[in-house]
């Protein structure tokens, strides 16, 4: 069974809109890094979608991107992709699939038939994930800066305090910090 990881960006004050953070090379190849060891990418529908609309276009070649930003959207056209939806099923980008029906269950067959691990990358999925339980590691890459509003990580709460063992930090030079937490079982 492969462990389903949340990667994601934020600032310090824990906004993680994604127009907030630093995007660069180092950024870019850290999360290169991260899809390379995962078999999949989770995401939900609203995540998916802002995905769909720009990296496809980068991996083909049609909008000008830096090298390390052209080598993420590369592999991630490559990379198997799930959705949670309730409101849609049908997804056009290479390698998307739906995943529906009962979250838990769901998301469990597919940390079960991935090996190499998931990979989740949206905010609101990963609390309702947290919530279930389900998710084994936290990967967070923090930007030094403070947005001062939201969507802020878990901003609806969880029922309880989550606790955690580091495995890792790692200082880039963009001045983010890489952070990566495995969950405390037991």
């Amino acid at each position: 069974m492969g462990r389903l990881t949340f990667g994601l960006n934020l600032t310090l004050d824990g906004c993680i809109d994604h127009r907030e953070g630093v995007a660069d090379d180092e950024t870019h190849a850290f999360f290169t890094g991260l899809m390379d060891a995962a078999g999949a990418m989770l995401w939900g529908r609203v995540t998916y979608e802002m995905m769909e609309s720009h990296w496809p276009a980068v991996a083909r070649g049609e909008q000008a991107a830096p090298a390390a930003m052209r080598e993420w959207a590369v592999k991630l056209e490559g990379k198997p992709k799930y959705v949670v939806s309730s409101t849609r099923k049908d997804f056009a980008w290479a390698h998307s699939h739906h995943l529906g029906g009962d979250l838990r269950t769901g998301v469990q067959r597919l940390k079960d038939a991935t090996p190499a691990g998931v990979l989740l990358g949206s905010g609101q999925l990963a609390a309702a994930l947290d919530r279930l339980d389900l998710i084994d590691e936290y990967r967070f890459l923090v930007h030094p800066r403070i947005a001062g509003h939201g969507p802020t990580l878990y901003q609806g709460g969880l029922p309880g305090t989550r606790r955690l063992e580091r495995v890792s930090v790692q200082a880039l030079r963009n001045g983010a910090v890489a952070l990566h937490y495995r969950r405390a079982r037991g």
